[in-house]
């Protein structure tokens, strides 16, 4: 058994209408670009795989052309859509599914959550209300300071129903635990807010510990940051979110389960992602808190109809069918092909506040932000405004490049 050809697709899938507009320019938005690799074998067996915002190198193409897939699909720096690729071809070519080479099933089906941007307390609560018509029970979402989370969080409750769930991550943007405290505090009278993620710096443990101590909720953290042995020993987080290769994630998975703590699987994608990740919490014995995909801000998984992404009841079932078990509407690939191919967003985001101070953010590359000053705005500039009631928050996207 070795690999024959590895052929790649580019595609940017198009979101739904609400995501389309609340996602912000930048690197949020490179999510939707899904680099897939359609790997053959020698035996004509073929496996898919896929990530977002970039893909398999030419240089890691080579190295696995003509090499023995079962010796390579263990190495993560192949990139994670050839990875996976390997797996769904070598447990298709042994016809079993991926999750009997993976370890001992212990699901049957996996939990999964819905996710939303930073947004306006109405359309969080549109897109939860979207969550539960889908079939899920809880949402991932990311808590920003220029929103009233609290206002976020009350229009989200009156909207769905008991049991549904919140996740809230804050990206280190609390400032410090006085601040963190007061805000999580808040927070706690709503019973549907589960998990708080990163509410301040990861790095500080001592901080996080005393945070830990001082709310009703348990938090998580990415894991790594602080050292994990420092989160044992200074209980500084309740729970991990984990992702990477499938190697990083058996690894962090199997320390998680050593100092009993639970974690997300969190991995961006559609329906590739999705299924993988199914596989992987299915033998994962701490994978219990909801998966995060974010599949549901696209209008199509690129999968079959067949073997489409189905969540019940908060759960998505693991597929017991060979491979991933489920299969890729290669037309749809073959016609998005090539839309991912565009360049980077030139984004210069404002802060306004109330007494009318300005300050600006250029992002001239994805995830790489820098600051420069931008008086005032040119007159074609793109602008949108977003309003809550402290702040005022702008966002300039440009059309063309710009010096800063």
């Amino acid at each position: 058994m070795h690999v024959a050809t590895v052929e790649r697709f580019c595609c940017r899938l198009p979101l739904t209408e609400r995501q389309d507009r609340i996602l912000p320019p930048g690197s949020f938005r490179d999510i939707r670009v899904v680099h897939l690799c359609k790997v053959t074998l020698d035996d004509a067996t073929v496996g898919w795989g896929e990530q977002t915002q970039k893909g398999a190198t030419d240089e890691q193409v080579q190295r696995v052309i003509g090499g023995s897939p079962a010796m390579l699909m263990n190495d993560d720096s192949i990139s994670v859509c050839l990875q996976m690729a390997l797996w769904d071809a070598v447990s298709r070519a042994l016809g079993v599914p991926c999750h009997a080479l993976l370890g001992t099933k212990l699901r049957d089906a996996t939990p999964i959550s819905w996710w939303v941007q930073s947004a306006s307390p109405e359309d969080w609560a549109a897109e939860c209300a979207d969550a539960v018509a889908a079939g899920y029970t809880t949402c991932k979402v990311k808590a920003r300071p220029w929103w009233d989370v609290v206002e976020q969080v009350r229009a989200v409750s009156d909207a769905v129903p008991a049991g549904f769930h919140l996740d809230l991550d804050f990206n280190e943007t609390l400032q410090n635990v006085a601040v963190a405290t007061s805000v999580i505090r808040q927070l706690e009278p709503f019973e549907n807010v589960a998990f708080i993620e990163s509410p301040i710096k990861q790095a500080d443990a001592a901080v996080n510990a005393a945070l830990q101590c001082a709310v009703r909720r348990p938090t998580a953290g990415h894991f790594g940051t602080p050292p994990h042995a420092t989160v044992v020993k200074d209980q500084v987080f309740d729970g991990y979110v984990i992702g990477g290769g499938k190697e990083t994630i058996l690894r962090q998975a199997a320390l998680s389960a050593d100092a009993g703590l639970p974690f997300w699987l969190q991995m961006i994608g559609a329906g590739l992602t999705t299924a993988w990740c199914a596989h992987l919490g299915a033998v994962l014995s701490h994978a219990s808190w909801p998966t995060i995909t974010c599949v549901n801000l696209f209008t199509t998984t690129l999968l079959t109809p067949e073997t489409d992404i189905c969540v019940v009841d908060g759960y998505q079932a693991v597929p017991d069918s060979p491979g991933l078990g489920v299969e890729v509407d290669e037309a749809m690939v073959r016609g998005l092909d090539g839309e991912g191919l565009f360049p980077p967003a030139r984004v210069i985001f404002t802060a306004v506040s109330p007494n009318g101070g300005r300050i600006h953010f250029a992002q001239t590359e994805t995830k790489t932000p820098g600051i420069a000053a931008v008086r005032e705005p040119a007159p074609d500039l793109t602008c949108s405004v977003s309003l809550s009631r402290t702040t005022v928050s702008v966002c300039l996207t440009l059309p063309h490049a710009l010096s800063c």
